[in-house]
């Protein structure tokens, strides 16, 4: 579990591909004191789990599922990541609770610059539009964040957030513009909640009127432990 207080912004290092897998490996200091082998660190919002490591950084292995759902599917050497260790029991809980399992992503529409702060829009699909309420947490790319606006519009739903300069200048957010594709993370309570009320509503129907409930895809991209498909 994270907090989606972003420690450090790392640096990939080096990027292995193969057909169905990559392996990363992410400079950061910070992120590294103290690691262990099976460590869990998210990156950029997705939770992956560490592999090998040294007094300057680690490598994890991010399975196929992992890079289909989230930005990870195009990184790079040189690029720039959000880093956050996982929450220790007894930490003080200064964002929200994450888990790293990310929904999907969504994309910068604008950007709008304000004399001490800045207001990103993002995209917002149909399957998560339920989830994100007006003043709610979401992370976005491992930051937790509030929404500060949103929208349900014929061409499509959209969130905002209203950036502080401390995150501008801490996170990769600072440099995301018009296009740039993010990763996102839902509030866990609301996903749980929704999974509930669809249940509750199949259930009540009539045995004859009553189908199958389709589970939604998973698209939760977390540790091997938890999440087939990304040993991350």
């Amino acid at each position: 579990m994270f907090t989606g207080i972003i420690e450090e912004l790392g640096t990939v290092v080096r990027v292995e591909r193969n057909a169905d897998a990559a392996r990363l490996t992410v400079r950061g200091p910070i992120a590294v004191q103290g690691a262990e082998h099976g460590d869990s660190i998210s990156v950029s919002g997705v939770c992956l789990t560490v592999v090998d490591f040294d007094d300057e950084s680690f490598t994890a292995d991010v399975m196929a599922q992992t890079l289909a759902m989230s930005t990870l599917d195009r990184v790079r050497e040189g690029l720039h990541v959000n880093l956050e260790r996982a929450a220790r029991v007894g930490d003080r809980l200064g964002g929200h609770i994450v888990q790293g399992h990310i929904d999907g992503t969504a994309r910068v529409l604008e950007v709008r610059p304000g004399e001490a702060w800045r207001v990103i829009r993002f995209s917002l699909d149909d399957a998560h539009a339920p989830l994100v309420v007006d003043k709610g947490s979401i992370a976005v790319d491992g930051v937790s964040l509030t929404v500060s606006d949103l929208g349900d519009e014929p061409a499509g739903s959209w969130f905002e957030v209203s950036l502080i300069p401390e995150t501008l200048a801490t996170t990769t957010l600072g440099g995301r513009e018009a296009g740039d594709v993010v990763n996102i993370e839902t509030d866990i309570l609301a996903r749980h909640v929704e999974r509930m009320l669809r249940l509750d509503a199949h259930r009540s129907l009539p045995s004859s009127l009553a189908e199958p409930v389709e589970a939604r895809p998973w698209t939760s991209s977390g540790n091997s432990a938890a999440v087939a498909g990304s040993p991350a």
